[in-house]
């Protein structure tokens, strides 16, 4: 039996809500490499950028690393973490300050041949 392999690629720090992100990987989660390029395509959302780029890396992490083909590759793993949060403040009347948090968050892809 043939060993399957896959390879990941990590994007860290993206300045995105995790919540965000996460809706466009339950869509592209399973489907092949091309297919989910395609959607990341023509998707309206703003994450779609960062995630086409990171399923980019992966795809060439696996071509390079281990030879295999891009049109073979389908999404096994596709998870958005949350990252650190940036801290900033609102001034408020008779000065008081509300917080406000803009959330980060880390994108991880994992590809896997099949044959």
């Amino acid at each position: 039996m043939p060993e399957i392999q896959s390879t990941r690629a990590v994007a860290k720090y993206i300045r995105m809500s995790p919540f965000k992100v996460r809706r466009v990987l339950d869509q592209i989660r399973g489907r092949s490499y091309q297919e989910a390029l395609m959607m990341l395509e023509f998707m309206p959302y703003r994450s779609c950028g960062p995630i086409w780029q990171v399923l980019h890396s992966a795809a060439a992490n696996a071509q390079n690393n281990f030879g295999l083909e891009k049109k073979n590759l389908i999404i096994d793993v596709a998870y958005a973490d949350e990252g650190p949060k940036l801290k900033r403040i609102r001034p408020r009347a008779q000065g008081r300050a509300y917080k406000i948090l803009k959330p980060t968050c880390h994108i991880t892809i994992v590809v896997k041949a099949i044959n």
